[in-house]
């Protein structure tokens, strides 16, 4: 999609521009829309682009079908977390988080439909919302990042109901796990802490790096990435990816990867790992590296899995990071082609 050009800005010097922007572009987040035909990517210039999914997968797809059906200005820096519900997409950037229609951005009306901004300690305070994290069964929202706090936000009222303290530095990551409920989150601080949604209460601390078979001193204490399954949570970053029971706390699974992961998330019977370097990972539950599928990107930040039962024509995996491309995987085996800022 063609972006407005400024009057005073000669076109050719805007193609550079617009050339040395895609050059250094990071894309921090990815959304699949409710109906699984559309995918949101948010980069670091505070911009969200909507690709059709169902027109680049289609058989009659186009070079141009790659491309966004719209682009806009969503946030003033980077995007660093989207969340989709039925009917909207949810966007955070330095400070606050931000509601779009699907229906309006698809129709490219684009306009805010409003944005909300945790009670902070000081008006000074600006801190990244660096994750995002849908709680279905409260319609709550629980967001986190650079002021180390939870701050959780009823999506009716779009008030913040409470702020869940105890990490010591910034949050990276969270992950929910729905019978409890109760949510993982992992920072900085090299611990993962596992909060009661019922009591508001921190219930469980795993310090990962503590553990010697996990610690890599030369990585770093910090957490990255953590997703949960029932009793199960893999989490990575500075320490070994690893596979934890979390009813008895216990490392069960060292996966063999050198390289810190950004993003890890439970697929069928694998874990699939991503991060610095170019491959999508598969692992076993065992530890037994099943693949490694490259990608375009030279390192990875998120993976998508669009699972909507709505779209079954448009499952797929996406990959995105330290490029302007979104690489997507029709199955696991091999990227099939790049979306393209």
């Amino acid at each position: 999609m063609e972006r407005a050009v400024p009057h005073a800005v000669p076109l050719g010097q805007m193609e550079v521009f617009q050339t040395l922007q895609r050059l250094h572009m990071t894309i921090f987040s990815q959304s699949v829309s409710p109906c699984g035909k559309f995918l949101a990517a948010g980069n670091n210039y505070g911009q969200i682009a909507v690709f059709s999914l169902s027109a680049a997968l289609s058989s009659e797809a186009k070079e141009e079908s790659k491309k966004p059906v719209v682009t806009f200005q969503a946030h003033d820096g980077p995007v660093y977390s989207m969340v989709s519900t039925d009917r909207h997409l949810l966007s955070a950037g330095d400070g606050e988080v931000k509601a779009w229609l699907w229906v309006e951005i698809l129709k490219k009306g684009c306009k805010e439909l409003w944005r909300r901004q945790p009670p902070y300690r000081t008006s000074l305070e600006v801190p990244e919302i660096n994750a995002l994290l849908l709680v279905p069964k409260e319609n709550s929202l629980i967001l986190a990042g650079g002021d180390c706090q939870l701050h959780a936000m009823d999506l009716e009222t779009g008030a913040f109901t409470r702020a869940l303290r105890g990490h010591t530095d910034y949050i990276h990551c969270l992950a929910l796990r729905e019978r409890s409920p109760e949510v993982l989150s992992g920072g900085e601080d090299g611990a993962v802490r596992l909060w009661d949604l019922r009591t508001a209460k921190e219930v469980q601390t795993i310090e990962v790096y503590k553990h010697e078979e996990c610690s890599r001193p030369h990585n770093g204490r910090w957490i990255g990435c953590l997703a949960t399954d029932s009793d199960w949570m893999v989490c990575g970053g500075g320490p070994a990816l690893t596979l934890w029971h979390l009813r008895s706390s216990t490392p069960t699974t060292i996966f063999p990867m050198r390289a810190p992961q950004k993003h890890v998330t439970f697929y069928q019977d694998l874990i699939l790992s991503a991060g610095q370097g170019r491959c999508v990972n598969q692992w076993q539950l065992s530890g037994e590296l099943k693949a490694q599928v490259p990608g375009s990107s030279p390192g990875l930040l998120s993976l998508s899995l669009n699972q909507q039962p709505a779209a079954p024509e448009c499952k797929v995996l996406t990959a995105a990071g330290n490029s302007c491309r979104v690489d997507v995987f029709t199955n696991l085996g091999y990227r099939a082609f790049s979306l393209s800022f």
